[in-house]
């Protein structure tokens, strides 16, 4: 790395141009570089600003892609797959032993914002690959049934610092081949915020670009999720509305589906609150949850057999938790319809988002004694739903591929030379 920029400063470029501004010459300056193999020497150009508000450049650390002026490529990809799953001291510890870099949590945590920060803009491109890719796949199985989309979100809690916790969310996009065994999945997941707006944004996104690509009328879109506030606003002023990206005068068909086993939850609700915690109640509750899977008119069943008991026997409990589970049942049973959904090999059950809550979020940012700020929280996210996807080894190819280089002098007057040998 010290032989890629000339010896002599007259041999170097005296000028640079840089994202619209001009940086002029000065000396060559000293850093400590940590790769694979263990820390470097680096003497590197300095390029100082022309004008106020920018920072110097050093075209050498561009030149061979040096994450954050710390790390070399290799290393920072790999220190970035280490923090998906492992806590800051463990990251720390490994990078001593491999490889021999001694760094502070500061150095760290600049590196992996850096490296997330730029792996981040090449997310959802990579994502729409995968999962155009999977559709191709599902579309060449065996099966009597169309391929499907299925989305979901849900909420989960995550600890703050200063003993808070708030509700940060996830998502999902799942592709199911004919038979309705899932191909694969990309994920999606944000730190807590005020009505979630960047993971709605996110997820809007991806779905509009991923049917772009792919003939929504070939597809069965699906949205399974339970039916808490923001699940239920997504599917209401969301998708509901959201217009076909090739047939922009007609609006997209999705199935509503309302996880199954929530409505299990508000079924196990109206026993406790007919028979209490007893053996009759446990049996009514395991019978109605049996309609409601293999029945046509399940939800019906539940609901009327709910009604009929509170009118001979009465309630064990309190009305109030009688009526609030009663009156979920009832406001969404055109989405229950779980036999139909099963006899076309359609998920009935959230649980691909409800892992998705484990796997992005709890198992690597609620560990015993964790608290996050949002930002840094973020910053893990933004790393880890890369490696879930499957999409890290392209999204890195192109970031690196992306890095600008800064204008020579001299590529600034061959370029004029060629426009006026064009004109």
């Amino acid at each position: 790395m010290n032989h890629l920029e000339p010896e002599g400063s007259e041999e170097a470029p005296s000028r640079l141009w840089w994202k619209g501004g001009a940086y002029r010459r000065r000396r060559k300056h000293r850093a400590t570089i940590a790769t694979l193999f263990g820390p470097v020497i680096v003497w590197r150009r300095l390029y100082e600003p022309l004008g106020q508000g920018a920072r110097a450049l050093h075209p050498l650390e561009s030149r061979v892609g040096i994450e954050a002026g710390l790390a070399t490529p290799a290393l920072a990809e790999r220190i970035g797959v280490w923090a998906t799953d492992h806590t800051q001291r463990q990251v720390l510890e490994m990078l001593t032993q491999d490889h021999g870099v001694q760094w502070s949590c500061t150095t760290l945590r600049k590196l992996l914002g850096s490296l997330s920060a730029g792996l981040g803009a090449h997310r959802q491109a990579a994502q729409v690959d995968q999962v155009v890719s999977w559709l191709h796949q599902a579309r060449a199985s065996k099966g009597r049934w169309q391929p499907t989309l299925a989305v979901g979100r849900d909420g989960v809690n995550v600890p703050l610092r200063h003993g808070a916790w708030k509700e940060g969310a996830t998502a999902t996009v799942s592709v199911m081949e004919r038979r309705g065994k899932r191909v694969g999945t990309v994920y999606l997941g944000q730190m807590p915020e005020s009505g979630q707006t960047t993971l709605t944004t996110q997820l809007t996104t991806l779905i509009q670009d991923i049917l772009k690509q792919v003939d929504a009328q070939d597809l069965r879109l699906v949205y399974v999720s339970d039916d808490g506030y923001h699940p239920s606003d997504y599917y209401h002023n969301v998708l509901k509305k959201m217009h076909d990206p090739q047939r922009p005068w007609r609006t997209l068909a999705w199935i509503r589906i309302v996880d199954y086993y929530h409505a299990c939850l508000y079924i196990q609700q109206l026993a406790e609150a007919l028979f209490g915690p007893s053996a009759k109640g446990r049996a009514w509750a395991k019978q109605m949850r049996k309609y409601l899977k293999t029945k046509s008119d399940g939800i019906t069943r539940v609901l009327q057999s709910a009604s009929a008991l509170r009118l001979k026997h009465g309630l064990w409990g309190t009305p109030k938790v009688y009526d609030q589970a009663y009156a979920y049942l009832k406001k969404r049973t055109h989405w229950m319809r779980y036999r139909h959904y099963s006899g076309q090999r359609l998920p009935i059950g959230s649980g691909i988002t409800e892992a998705a809550c484990k796997t992005v979020f709890t198992q690597r940012l609620k560990r015993s004694g964790m608290s996050w700020t949002r930002e840094g929280g973020q910053v893990i996210l933004d790393l880890r739903v890369l490696w879930l996807s499957g999409v890290w080894p392209t999204v890195h190819q192109r970031y690196l591929a992306s890095k600008p280089m800064p204008i020579t002098q001299a590529g600034i007057v061959k370029g004029a030379q060629r426009q006026q040998q064009a004109a």
